[in-house]
């Protein structure tokens, strides 16, 4: 059985700059008592280096949307195959409740199911330099 972590109530901010503790990334990635968490069942729109404004404002509503979900009470972390990722992520499905966080996102067309790489999130749309 998957190590399950059991979170009655955080407050989430939105991150800034460091130290973060609490607080959420971006649609896919958070920090929870000072571990930096990959939401590991979705791919979520990037923020920071978004290829192109449909994607930076996609993100910015994926992360909000997280940030507010978060912060509605008990939360679960459960671990999957891969404790982390390869940038020392924990990876974890979030839950409430028997339902995956992730899953309420991707219904909402704010992120994809995670398909083991991320996507272009520009198609079709002209790309800014990174």
């Amino acid at each position: 059985m998957p190590a399950t972590l059991l979170v009655l109530a955080a407050a989430f901010t939105l991150c800034t700059s460091a130290p973060r503790v609490t607080c959420v990334v971006d649609g896919d990635t958070f920090w929870f008592e000072g571990e930096k968490i990959r939401v590991a069942d979705i791919n979520a729109p990037e923020t920071a280096q978004a290829g192109c404004p449909r994607e930076a404002a996609l993100g910015q509503r994926a992360k909000l949307r997280l940030a507010a979900l978060l912060n509605i009470g008990r939360i679960e972390l459960v671990a999957g195959n891969r404790e982390r990722d390869r940038y020392g992520r924990l990876l974890r499905t979030v839950s409430r409740d028997g339902r995956s966080l992730g899953a309420v996102l991707v219904a909402e067309g704010l992120a994809e199911p995670w398909r083991g790489r991320r996507s272009d999130w520009c198609a079709g749309e002209l790309q800014s330099a990174r």
